[in-house]
C-alpha cells in the first residue's frame, strides 16, 4: 500500500479529519486569492503598462502573466525572480513582503522591454 493513498484514505474516511482538511484547503485557496488581488492592486497603484485584470481572473496555484521570454530573462538576471519561459508564476510562493518586488520587476520588465 501506498503511504500517500493511505493517509488520503484515513483522512477521508474520517469525518473530523476531512472536516478539518476542508478548513485548510479553504485557507490556502482564499490566501491564493489574496495574493493575486494584491499582485494586481499594486500592479495597478504602481501604473504598470497593461491590462493585469487576468491575474484576478484566473485561478490556481499558477498564474500566467503575459510576459514574454525576454522580459522573463531580464526579470531572472536583474531581480531573481524565476518562473517559466513563458511567464507562468506560482502563486503559492508570493506572500505580502515579496509581492513589492515583483512588482518592481515586472514594472522595470515591462517599460524597458516591449
Amino acid at each position: 500500500v501506498q503511504f500517500g493513498a493511505f493517509i488520503v484514505a484515513t483522512i477521508l474516511k474520517d469525518r473530523e479529519l476531512y472536516h478539518e482538511w476542508t478548513i485548510e484547503l479553504k485557507a490556502m485557496a482564499d490566501r491564493i486569492i489574496n495574493m493575486r488581488q494584491q499582485l494586481f492592486d499594486a500592479l495597478r497603484a504602481r501604473g504598470t503598462p497593461g491590462d493585469w485584470s487576468h491575474i484576478i481572473k484566473q485561478i490556481g496555484m499558477f498564474t500566467f502573466t503575459g510576459l514574454n521570454t525576454e522580459q522573463v530573462t531580464f526579470m531572472t538576471k536583474e531581480y531573481h525572480i524565476y518562473m517559466t519561459s513563458d511567464g507562468r508564476i506560482s502563486m503559492a510562493g508570493l506572500s505580502s513582503k515579496t509581492v513589492p518586488h515583483l512588482v518592481d520587476a515586472i514594472h522595470a520588465a515591462v517599460t524597458s522591454m516591449k
